[in-house]
């Protein structure tokens, strides 16, 4: 383990940090980034757009020595008890391929979603659902549009594959700019990209404007909502875009049971899209076979389990209001979030902002957009909230 451990050190420590691109693995911490190369300016830190980047510590920290990670956006209550028991009783089964269970789980889903089975398709986890999208797409080129900042998983994918990335910046309230995007699409586009609520940012779009927008613009182009945040919401259901598939709308909807199901390691999620636009994909690449059996028999569980996630959510809830509370008494603002995170501004380099809270045995993330450098912390159970605000008082005082 040692020697492993070694290895990888040394690699981090040569050229390729530096040498206009580097592979960020889940090793690092950084779980939710996309698995393709992303550029890095002089200082190391990885450039998503000319209006957004990461700041990438020199120092990545030991996952096991930090008191509170909070750099994954991952629901520290998670999995429910009754999916762990169900995963339990069919380990003994992990020798087998799963077709039929996961056949169970689509009709279970399609049934909650409210539409046909063939309108579904899972994957592990939404992220990889997003990338396999951004591949088959965008194999002739072409372009996608999308919010910045934003999740990056599709667009960096995409580009990787030939196509090109037309950003239209958020807000002053934070929410997409859904007049300038559909301005933006022209003839190339191939997709448009909503992440609702939105990462890195925590914000949300009003839904009754969206609604519009997708049933609109996806007369034109598909145009595929990310909603792995959707379920933080006390009315998320209400909320969502996929009352549009049984309208016949082009709009591919993702969700994952990463976040409220408290399941990112057990990586099941799905997609909800019309019929012809999951037989694209599926000529190339296969989603349901990257889950195992026994997260099949764990998720169905988990759906099963309301309490559990009414749990989750207001104790994610909770943690969000006295993160507030703590921020502005230290003097911060902070953009009210919609997800399990939450992103303020700080007055200080990036590099070392992570530096000092990796001394303090606290992961975070950090990123610049809109002409500052922000902080995004993950909400974890109430006391890695409150070790994290120590840390934090800390660090910036």
């Amino acid at each position: 383990m040692e020697t492993g451990k070694l290895n990888r050190r040394n690699w981090l420590k040569t050229g390729l940090l530096t040498a206009g691109g580097v592979t960020l693995f889940p090793h690092l911490g950084l779980a939710e980034v996309p698995k393709v190369n992303i550029p890095l300016n002089l200082e190391g830190n990885a450039l998503y757009s000319p209006f957004f980047k990461e700041f990438i510590p020199d120092k990545f920290p030991e996952e096991s020595k930090l008191l509170a990670k909070l750099n994954a956006n991952e629901n520290p209550y998670g999995p429910s008890p009754k999916a762990i028991e169900a995963l339990k009783k069919v380990a003994v089964k992990g020798n087998r391929y799963a077709w039929r269970e996961l056949f169970d789980l689509i009709d279970k889903i399609a049934e909650e979603e409210g539409v046909s089975p063939k309108h579904i398709m899972m994957g592990p986890g939404s992220s990889d659902l997003l990338e396999k999208t951004g591949m088959v797409l965008f194999l002739n080129g072409g372009n996608v549009v999308s919010a910045d900042p934003s999740y990056m998983s599709l667009m960096q994918v995409a580009q990787a594959t030939g196509a090109s990335w037309k950003p239209v910046p958020l807000k002053e309230d934070w929410s997409h700019d859904l007049k300038a995007m559909e301005e933006a699409i022209d003839s190339e586009t191939k997709l448009v990209y909503i992440c609702n609520p939105n990462n890195p940012t925590g914000s949300i779009t009003d839904s009754d404007e969206l609604l519009d927008f997708c049933s609109r613009v996806s007369e034109k182009v598909p145009v595929f909502i990310d909603e792995a945040y959707l379920a933080f919401i006390e009315d998320g259901a209400k909320q969502s875009m996929v009352s549009l598939i049984n309208e016949g709308k082009d709009v591919i909807i993702a969700r994952t049971f990463s976040k409220i199901h408290g399941m990112a390691g057990l990586r099941v999620g799905y997609v909800v899209a019309q019929e012809s636009t999951l037989e694209k994909i599926q000529k190339i690449t296969r989603g349901g076979m990257g889950i195992s059996y026994t997260s099949i028999f764990a998720a169905m569980a988990s759906m099963d389990d309301i309490e559990f996630q009414e749990s989750s959510r207001i104790k994610n809830a909770a943690a969000r209001e006295y993160v507030y509370k703590s921020l502005s008494k230290l003097g911060y603002d902070y953009v009210p979030s919609s997800t399990s995170f939450i992103i303020f501004p700080i007055e200080m380099d990036g590099k070392l902002f992570l530096e000092k809270m990796t001394d303090k045995k606290v992961g975070v993330r950090a990123f610049e957009f809109m002409g500052k450098n922000w902080c995004r912390v993950s909400m974890g159970t109430m006391e890695e909230m409150k070790i994290f605000t120590a840390a934090l008082t800390d660090v910036l005082a």
